[in-house]
């Protein structure tokens, strides 16, 4: 199965931008259904947003809708996440997590198999 790489977390001010990669190896991303979480200090990992082989998009609802985006590059067997706007409250670990396609987009954590290592993001005020 594939095996995931996240990149770009970094250290920004309150209404900056970043952008994260998930990068796939050991295989094809292209079946698989694709989605960002994160994972606060103290708290429950969480899912911000999810994509689907075709491109379809599926992002959870507040905090996050109309900040991040996320896209894959089926050719470069990468995923990402652009997020805007970036205030302290989205300090936290971030990871890519990958599902075998079935048609279903979910964001619930128990539905993934295949996580990478996390990637933090720290947005200081």
């Amino acid at each position: 199965q594939v095996q995931l790489t996240e990149s770009g977390g970094n250290s920004v001010q309150a209404g900056g931008s970043l952008r994260l990669s998930c990068v796939a190896s050991k295989g094809p991303l292209s079946g698989y259904y694709m989605a960002w979480f994160r994972q606060a200090p103290g708290q429950g990992r969480k899912g911000l947003a999810g994509i689907a082989p075709d491109g379809d998009t599926m992002v959870a609802t507040d905090p996050v809708k109309g900040r991040f985006t996320i896209t894959r590059d089926n050719a470069k067997n990468t995923v990402y996440l652009e997020m805007n706007s970036l205030g302290p409250e989205d300090t936290a670990m971030y990871f890519c997590a990958a599902r075998a396609w079935d048609a279903r987009m979910t964001l619930r954590e128990s539905e993934y198999s295949i996580w990478g290592q996390g990637t933090q993001v720290t947005v200081s005020s």
